[in-house]
């Protein structure tokens, strides 16, 4: 189980991605020299349009561009927070820095710490990301659902579930996680996704997953706002 992760969420003008994965390849090797034990980059696929929070809107994406999901896994707070600095420092990483292919002013970020890493052998295709507003007061609840879906969506296809809990989630000026699921005084952000071994896993997956009785209305009321999380399928194009 990681014991700490970064994730991020992108805005990059789909005309960009293979400059965008390109960059990503070429950083992937730092991060690990630098303690990273997984760098995963995901460009979107499947990113539905929300009526009061959606993944576009968090970013601010343009009509020209794609939403990209991505996480850093570390195996600590303390590593992740001695990248961070190595980053900031290192000359390798200012240079690939000086021309980034898309606008980092909008990009969001933060550090999450795991609730439920649920793993099952196989190689990812596909990849379900979702950011949600928790209850600070619910976080029991809401660890006890993760686990219920972790071992659901085991059961219908996934190779990894992970439920991470907001730890270090800075405020932007542009753009931030909060903002992006319009948490409220008392929440807490939540940053999770599911690993599939492709597409059509997932979908077979999820159709199984909203006919068990573990998932919807028959589970009862979930211990967040579910009108304000945001979720997409995206197609990983890095996993280092």
């Amino acid at each position: 189980m990681s014991s700490y992760l970064e994730g991020f969420v992108v805005a990059v003008p789909a005309a960009n991605k293979e400059a965008y994965r390109a960059l990503a390849a070429r950083c992937a090797p730092l991060f690990r020299e630098f303690g990273a034990t997984r760098l995963v980059e995901a460009w979107g696929d499947d990113v539905p349009d929300g009526k009061l929070t959606d993944f576009r809107g968090a970013v601010k994406a343009k009509d020209d561009e794609v939403v990209v999901f991505s996480w850093i896994e570390y195996p600590s707070r303390a590593v992740r927070d001695e990248a961070q600095k190595k980053i900031v420092e290192d000359p390798r990483m200012k240079e690939m820095g000086v021309e980034m292919p898309f606008d980092g002013m909008r990009m969001i970020f933060g550090g999450f710490a795991p609730l439920v890493d649920d793993r099952r052998p196989g190689e990812t295709g596909y990849v379900d990301g979702m950011v949600a507003p928790v209850p600070a007061a619910r976080r029991d609840d809401y660890l006890a659902l993760c686990r219920t879906h972790a071992a659901m969506f085991a059961e219908h296809g996934a190779i990894r579930v992970m439920d991470a809990w907001g730890d270090d989630v800075p405020d932007g000026k542009v753009t931030d996680y909060k903002g992006a699921v319009k948490a409220e005084d008392g929440e807490v952000v939540a940053f999770s996704w599911i690993e599939w071994p492709s597409k059509a896993a997932r979908d077979e997956g999820w159709a199984k997953a909203m006919a068990d009785p573990r998932m919807g209305p028959k589970a009862g009321p979930l211990p967040f706002d579910g009108k304000r999380l945001i979720h997409g399928g995206f197609a990983p194009i890095v996993d280092a």
